[in-house]
């Protein structure tokens, strides 16, 4: 699996992870918690500012066979917003 972040078309942060084998016909969980790199708050700020402008591409592979792309786009908020 392969992800990578941007901002404005910029790439923020790029992860690339390989997992071990699964029993085919298997139901696998995990979870996943990583830090990403610091940001100015400035950057942040922009973030808020414009909504859905923070994307990212996450890429699944299958041995070399690329199985599923799917892509995202994030609006930040404050977290102290009650209501939306």
């Amino acid at each position: 699996m392969i992800e990578r972040y941007y901002f404005r078309n910029q790439l923020i942060k790029s992860f690339d992870f390989d997992f071990g084998f699964c029993i085919p016909d298997s139901t696998n969980t995990w979870d996943i918690i990583y830090d990403f790199p610091p940001l100015e708050q400035s950057i942040i700020d922009e973030m808020k500012d414009n909504p859905f402008e923070t994307t990212s591409d996450t890429f699944y592979f299958v041995g070399d066979t690329l199985v599923i792309h799917n892509k995202a786009s994030y609006r930040y908020i404050d977290g102290d917003r009650q209501n939306l």
